[in-house]
């Protein structure tokens, strides 16, 4: 188990997101519509040994291959549905819940015959601690659908298909990915080159997925398929991925493994094991339709299926971290890099490295806090000065004059530390989260590019006047002056170190 990742897959990864471009992506499967009931467990009934669930509130969210969708959504993707949902109001949530999202939805049947299928989950919270499920109550037709609808889902394909870069089936087992289903939707996308990624059923044969490009079960529904022990050793793991992939005539296949990241074995090539980082698991729900989506997304961007996954375990490992379903977005997973990065290769960023890392954040609802300077001899008036900077946002960067443009404006006796040096020690300051080496005699440049949120100076430039405060303000920030350690300058060591004795 590892917490990081190599750092040329870090480097590789984080590129790989800077390249994503917004592609199609059609979703064929069971829509589900979760409902959740909140509340408080503080009792037992006085007539059952059962507790009681005070609620307070309820909410309804997607689920099943609607939640696959929103994740989807997530990772900017422009996404199609394809399923059956029933004739009542639960529908009508769950197309609502999906159009706010922007997914297309013309390409659910309404079916009368059937409900739409809602799964009831009651959360109680004793003395107003963690949520927990006390259980659930599933409202669904398991049936496989009629004929006719088969029909019709597989029409409405055709049309959905073309310009799609992806096909994902999400089987849940309520009668909709069914045999005739599932093969027909394969044959349509493999005709049009469109590779197809499987998130499959608890179910004992995987017949109906044969020739996909991709099948993604877990250890306990390859164990089920194959009949071979799902808690085995690793040899055991990759009998399971390679009997599936070998009989079903897969390109790759992607076996989950919880706690243990996940295994990918591809066509020709050795079994790549991908292990998971150390989280804190709060809840496992949604995390293989995370899987199935963020490989969608990756391969349709033209990664490699181990890149695909790569970031396939980071997302799903995010996802478990929060209560219930929950779409991670691309800024979660660049920024999840980005930490990595940060701990790998340092703080230090060229400006064409730093924006677009600055940009995620921004998303993130992060502020960016901005100061320049010398930093020749670093004293406790830079330490004090920096570490009153960063509280002025969540991001404190940095930028560094270069030994040239200090020698421009202080002469040819500075720097005294060469700017490599500078910016080592800087590094090594919590305070800091970036630096950027800028080479003109101000940072209007760097201030017009990175656009701070507030941009923090020394309460010594009342008099003269902060020569960026016009561009600060142009991009929408602000100029904060803080007071200075009195009697702490690198003027006043390099005299005090020159001084004859």
């Amino acid at each position: 188990m590892v917490n990081k990742l190599e750092n040329q897959w870090v480097d590789r990864l984080i590129q790989r997101i800077y390249q994503w471009r917004r592609r199609r992506v059609v979703v064929v499967g069971d829509f589900l519509l979760d409902h959740h009931v909140f509340g408080y467990a503080d009792r037992l009934s006085p007539d059952a040994p059962v507790p009681v669930l005070s609620a307070h509130r309820e909410e309804f969210r997607p689920g099943g291959a609607a939640n696959v969708c929103l994740d989807l959504r997530a990772l900017c993707c422009d996404v199609v549905c394809l399923g059956v949902v029933g004739r009542d109001t639960n529908a009508d949530t769950l197309t609502t819940a999906l159009k706010e999202a922007g997914c297309l939805t013309g390409g659910l049947i309404r079916c009368g015959d059937r409900p739409t299928t809602v799964k009831h989950n009651f959360i109680g919270l004793a003395q107003h601690r963690h949520a927990n499920k006390m259980f659930r109550v599933d409202e669904e037709c398991t049936q496989d659908v009629p004929g006719k609808i088969e029909q019709q889902l597989i029409a409405r394909a055709q049309r959905a298909l073309k310009g799609a870069d992806v096909l994902c089936l999400e089987d849940y087992n309520k009668g909709v990915l069914t045999s005739r289903i599932c093969q027909s939707m394969i044959k349509l996308a493999r005709a049009m080159k469109i590779p197809v990624i499987v998130d499959p059923a608890n179910i004992k044969s995987y017949d109906k997925y044969r020739a996909a490009t991709c099948v993604t079960p877990n250890r306990f529904e390859a164990a089920i398929a194959t009949g071979l022990d799902g808690n085995g050793d690793a040899q055991e793991q990759q009998k399971m991925a390679r009997k599936l992939l070998l009989d079903l005539k897969l390109k790759a296949l992607v076996l989950t493994l919880d706690k243990h990241g996940a295994l990918l074995l591809e066509k020709g090539k050795r079994p790549q094991p991908v292990p998971t980082r150390t989280r804190s698991v709060y809840d496992v729900t949604g995390a293989g339709d995370m899987i199935l989506a963020v490989l969608a997304a990756a391969v349709a961007n033209g990664a490699s299926w181990h890149e695909a996954l790569l970031l396939a375990n980071i997302a799903a490992g995010l996802e478990v971290e929060r209560f219930g379903i929950v779409p991670i977005d691309l800024d979660e997973i660049l920024l999840t890099l980005l930490q990595d990065s940060h701990e790998t290769a340092g703080k230090v960023r060229s400006l064409e490295e730093i924006l677009p890392e600055l940009q995620a954040h921004r998303r993130m609802g992060k502020t960016i806090a901005f100061t320049n300077g010398c930093f020749d001899i670093l004293h406790a008036g830079h330490i004090g000065f920096l570490r009153e900077a960063s509280r002025y946002g969540d991001l404190l960067v940095v930028a560094v004059n270069s030994d040239a443009s200090i020698r421009r404006i202080k002469g040819s006796d500075r720097p005294v530390n060469h700017e490599a040096d500078r910016l080592m020690v800087l590094s090594e300051l919590q305070s800091v989260d970036y630096l950027t080496l800028f080479h003109e005699d101000t940072a209007k440049k760097l201030i017009r590019a990175i656009k701070p949120d507030v941009m923090i100076k020394g309460a010594d430039y009342r008099k003269s006047g902060v020569l960026e405060a016009d561009d600060v303000k142009r991009c929408g920030g602000r100029v904060v002056l803080v007071d200075l350690l009195k009697g702490r300058s690198t003027t006043s060591i390099i005299r005090k170190i020159t001084r004859p004795r």
